[in-house]
């Protein structure tokens, strides 16, 4: 194998503000959802009902491995992955670090859709479950990696998980069947083991290190979660085979192929830049709430056009109460930092806001 050549460091985002990403980021998010929703709410002629989210994932998935793949292609971050020569032809292959990053997110793509099939345990639910649980792991990877956490990272995180305590506490508390925290778990240990990875050998606020990294990784993840998911529709795994089956295979006849290749586009634009936005070389207790703050805000956002546009239900007051403070979280950590170093400095050097917070 051959390696890429190594490019000096500047930042990962190219320059590119986090508060960009995190637009970015959301406005992406943003139609996922109400496309998402959208089928699955929709009565579809072809059934004489709408979509089931099971019936929906693996279109959705193919499509965003077809564009993945044709992004890596076309924007050249082939060029700085990790490569493997067969015969004459060399091919990118991820390393060792990328692989195991590569599988780990498979298994997070591969529980997600398995969150879904539990009976009394409602997605949005599951899916706020799951997500705090990445924030508990943040600050835990970067004490692992002896990486400095700041104060304002701190207070973000603990705003974020007040809010999601808040929101959980109005659905009634932690009450799942043994499967569903089995897939937790999984899903955990996926995320766990991605940002352990991440943090090893991503964060160095290299550009050329983001990209081959994100190539990397897609490689193995996106092709190992449709193996998954088409393993569960064989073996019938949590009772819905026959939803995934018409995804792999009769959705295509089903006249919703426009809105499908919708949630690839913006399926691939929300990975592209949640790679940027975790592999900023800051600390991950200061990305990874940025990232996931940002996601839920757009499950509020999304849910709340979809009430005006749609006429559908309006978000609880408490699901709103914990966007206003996941809002107040993400203007923490974007204004925290340039005051620190105004005050520390007197003004902020260039370069302040994209080096490494590690200690030595």
């Amino acid at each position: 194998m051959t390696r890429p050549a190594q490019s000096t460091p500047t930042s990962a985002t190219g320059g590119m503000a986090m508060e960009l990403l995190l637009l970015g980021y959301l406005l992406s998010y943003l139609p996922s959802i109400m496309l998402t929703r959208y089928l699955a709410t929709t009565s579809i002629v072809a059934l004489g009902r709408p979509l089931t989210g099971l019936e929906l994932l693996p279109g959705s998935l193919i499509l965003n491995l077809v564009m993945t793949y044709a992004f890596i292609w076309l924007s050249g971050w082939h060029r700085q992955a990790n490569r493997l020569a067969i015969g004459r032809w060399s091919v990118p292959f991820p390393r060792r670090a990328t692989f195991l990053s590569g599988l780990a997110t498979s298994l997070v793509l591969f529980t997600v859709p398995l969150s879904l099939t539990f009976k009394g345990v409602s997605i949005p639910f599951i899916q706020l479950i799951m997500r705090g649980d990445i924030l508990i792991l943040a600050p835990l990877v970067d004490v692992l990696f002896g990486r400095r956490v700041r104060w304002w990272s701190w207070l973000a995180l603990a705003m974020v998980a007040f809010a999601l305590v808040i929101t959980l506490t109005d659905r009634g508390g932690l009450r799942l069947p043994p499967l569903a925290v089995l897939t937790v778990v999984l899903y955990t240990l996926g995320y766990f083991l991605r940002l352990v990875v991440m943090t090893r050998v991503g964060k160095t606020g290299d550009p050329q290190t983001v990209r081959a990294y994100f190539v990397e990784e897609k490689i193995i993840a996106l092709p190992m979660s449709l193996v998954a998911l088409a393993a569960i529709s064989t073996l019938g795994l949590g009772g819905q085979a026959d939803e995934l089956a018409r995804g792999f295979i009769g959705i295509w006849r089903l006249g919703v192929i426009w809105p499908l290749v919708g949630m690839g586009v913006t399926l691939t634009a929300v990975s592209i830049l949640s790679i940027l936005i975790l592999l900023d070389p800051r600390e991950n207790s200061y990305c990874v709430p940025l990232e996931r703050a940002a996601s839920l805000i757009a499950g509020v956002v999304a849910a709340l056009l979809l009430a005006w546009i749609w006429g559908m239900p309006v978000p609880r007051p408490a699901e709103l109460a914990g966007a206003a403070i996941l809002i107040a979280a993400i203007a923490l950590l974007s204004l925290a930092p340039r005051l620190s170093v105004r005050a520390a400095h007197g003004v902020m050097p260039a370069r302040a806001m994209a080096s490494p917070d590690k200690d030595h």
